[in-house]
């Protein structure tokens, strides 16, 4: 065993209590601004960590809906509770937590917001590591969940998988995609000399800035796979949150700053590994998140993100866009590089979904190579023919049809550049998975997919007409019984060799295809199904049993269409 890996289990042993109890030694800085409703909740999170918690500094950002009041009758009857109002709103998150932090007097310092809480033992987890391992920053699981169904989705859990302790940012280069500042545990001393404070004023995604800024002091950083932080997301509340409101394009220009200003601090400090990685992040994971999202944008938008999009790519380098060139969002990213106007917005929506599809026309330059498209031949597909098969962007039809033995889903899997029937695809698993829960899943059948549209071969003979298909039945009344809830189409394409590729469908969209159905059920009288296309396309289904099932499609109808 190493010595890292020793630290490591040094580490866990006190965090699960084998150790002596921490002492008071952390900081715990709370901001809200008009979040009544929630940061006494927040507070109260804090305050219950025990006694490792010296004080939680409220800083209240000039709030108008009584929020002071309430911290300061909490503050009464708990000593550890300093309430500061700020006299003006700064517009921001950066400002307020920055009151915080000058006002802390404690070793170590974590950051919280209004309408989140800390799970109990979060901080005695992170003083432990920090203490374990001497290092400035430990880190752990944040866990983002959705309100009301109360599903949990883990952020960055390949980060947090396992404790371990990181010497420098630059031997774990994913560091960088965890832009949150809210799941780490800092020493105050260690932002203190190195001047890493948040942006000022109103800068929404401030915390890309400061993450940046902690990595270029090129802290130890131990890492656990605790849950350290409730993210809480309220997607159907009036005033949401910075990341959640992304309609205006003044959120995407606000985005995109950050990354620059994150790529400049990090370059600037001599990282350019990581300066490297945040380049590449901000394709993979910020600009297809907003691909994605396109489709809902007014023609004025589009042009507008397009046009800024194109401005920020334009920065990039030969070296960015050299590595992994087959990856999604540098495919997308040059697509937009390439053409002056919007184009192909619903194929690049389809190259945005996680997993991506790559969806027809298939298109060959003069030479044979393949392109993105015809109206954009510039941009070269010829590095997906050294991508393994599991990692291709596959792209598969998913036809969902009423019949006289109930509903039926055809499938159809399009072949790529040969590269497909190279591959032999053989089998396609289906299942559906629960929106709320992921751990509920309904397992389809394993079928054969069968050649159609010509016969397949290698040699790409047939050319882009050349697919694969399969058909299966669907139990309606199998996806009600766990209550309403929304499914999503899940498959797995297994190939000769015995590689194997996840993927989404691609939800055909003509006539009558996504309309809605009542389906007669012994148990429930009637369950409703509302088959429909997901942000990135995809087919799900939206299944609601019984009169109160009903009545639930009809509540939530009407909050989509009062917000």
């Amino acid at each position: 065993m190493n010595a890292e890996s020793e630290t490591a289990r040094d580490t866990e042993g006190q965090a699960d209590g084998h150790g002596e109890r921490p002492p008071a030694e952390v900081a715990v800085v709370v901001i809200g601004y008009d979040d009544a409703a929630h940061v006494t909740d927040a507070v109260r999170s804090a305050l219950a960590q025990g006694p490792a918690v010296r004080e939680v500094v409220a800083v209240d950002d000039c709030s108008r809906d009584g929020s002071v009041g309430l911290l300061e009758r909490l503050s009464a009857s708990e000593p550890r509770l300093k309430v500061i109002r700020r006299r003006a709103n700064s517009g921001g998150c950066g400002t307020p937590r920055n009151t915080g932090l000058d006002a802390v007097t404690s070793p170590y310092v974590m950051f919280l917001d209004s309408d989140d809480v800390l799970p109990p033992g979060a901080v005695d987890a992170l003083l432990a590591a920090a203490e374990g391992a001497h290092a400035e920053v430990a880190g752990g699981l944040c866990v983002r969940r959705e309100l009301p169904s109360g599903r949990e989705v883990p952020w960055q859990p390949r980060l947090y998988a396992l404790h371990a302790v990181v010497p420098r940012p630059a031997q774990r280069t994913r560091l960088v995609h965890d832009t949150l500042c809210v799941n780490k545990l800092y020493r105050t001393a260690f932002l203190r000399a190195h001047g890493i404070r948040f942006p000022e004023g109103r800068f929404p995604y401030e915390d890309v800035v400061f993450t940046a800024r902690l990595l270029a002091a090129a802290p130890r950083i131990a890492l656990i796979p605790d849950r350290v932080y409730v993210w809480h997301v309220r997607r159907s509340q009036a005033r949401l949150s910075i990341s959640l409101d992304r309609s205006g394009v003044e959120n995407w220009r606000a985005r995109t700053e950050a990354c620059r200003q994150a790529y400049e601090v990090l370059l600037g400090a001599g990282q350019k590994e990581l300066a490297r990685t945040a380049r590449a992040k901000f394709l993979d994971h910020d600009l297809r998140m907003y691909v994605r999202e396109l489709g809902l944008r007014d023609a004025a938008y589009r042009r507008a993100w397009w046009e800024l999009t194109r401005a920020h790519l334009a920065e990039y380098d030969a070296d960015d866009w050299a590595r992994n060139p087959a990856a999604p969002g540098r495919l997308i990213g040059r697509v937009v590089l390439a053409s002056p106007e919007p184009c192909d917005l619903p194929r690049l929506r389809e190259l945005a979904a996680r997993p991506a599809r790559l969806y027809p026309p298939y298109a060959r330059a003069a030479d044979g190579t393949p392109v993105w498209s015809d109206a954009v031949p510039q941009v070269s597909l010829e590095p997906l023919r050294a991508r393994p098969v599991r990692a291709l962007p596959l792209a598969v039809d998913a036809e969902l049809r009423p019949g006289a033995r109930g509903t039926r889903l055809r499938l159809r899997l399009h072949e790529l550049y040969g590269r497909v029937a190279q591959a032999g695809p053989e089998t396609v698993d289906v299942e559906w998975r629960h929106r709320d829960d992921g751990d509920v899943v309904i397992h389809g059948a394993t079928l054969p997919l069968a050649p159609c549209a010509g016969v397949p071969r290698a040699d790409d003979t047939v050319g882009s007409s050349c697919t694969w298909s399969a058909e299966t039945a669907v139990d309606l009344l199998a996806l009600a019984a766990p209550g309403t809830g929304t499914w999503d189409l899940r498959l797995r394409i297994r190939f000769r060799d015995g590689a194997s590729r996840d993927v989404t469908a691609h939800a055909l969209t003509g006539a009558g295809l996504l309309r809605r159905r009542a389906v007669p059920s012994a148990r429930h009288g009637v369950v409703l199904v509302q088959p429909y296309t997901t942000h990135s396309g995809a087919l799900a289904l939206r299944v609601a049993p019984g009169v109160r099932g009903l009545l639930s499609v009809v509540r939530a109808r009407l909050r989509r269409l009062l917000h």
